[in-house]
């Protein structure tokens, strides 16, 4: 009686069994970097809006066209867009008076307890669990 060489179907089966637990693993782990990277990009995004605020300050004196400025607006958007905060806009994330400003954006994911990321002229810049709605300070 000659013997076949090779791998019976149960054999292959079981491989690529295995290699579809293992795939799965991989991907689950990959989605969460990708969310934290998100969350990431959101910071990085409102801590440019804080820099470009200070100038504002210097030049004017006061914090009232942080919210209208160009770069803040590209940078908040920027935030937005990573963040996934679809419906929101510059106006209902970022407010301003003459003595200070503050801006929030919601996270890809949540970190704890905290669904969004708020900075502000007082140099805060930290999660909260709430938007801002007309503050101009981070809770």
């Amino acid at each position: 009686m000659k013997y076949k060489k090779g791998f019976t179907l149960i054999e292959l089966l079981v491989v690529i069994a295995i290699i579809g637990i293992l795939s799965a693993i991989v991907l689950a782990s990959l989605n969460t970097a990708r969310a934290k990277g998100a969350n990431a990009a959101v910071k990085s995004n409102l801590q440019g809006v804080r820099q470009q605020a200070e100038i504002l300050y210097d030049n004017a004196l006061n914090y009232s066209n942080v919210c209208a400025d160009p770069t803040v607006i590209n940078a908040i958007n920027a935030a937005i867009t990573a963040g996934g905060d679809t419906g929101a806009t510059v106006a209902t994330r970022c407010n301003s008076s003459n003595a200070a400003w503050a801006a929030n954006v919601l996270l890809k994911i949540p970190e704890g307890t905290n669904n969004y990321w708020c900075v502000d002229s007082s140099s805060q810049s930290k999660g909260e669990p709430n938007e801002l709605a007309g503050a101009t300070a981070c809770v």
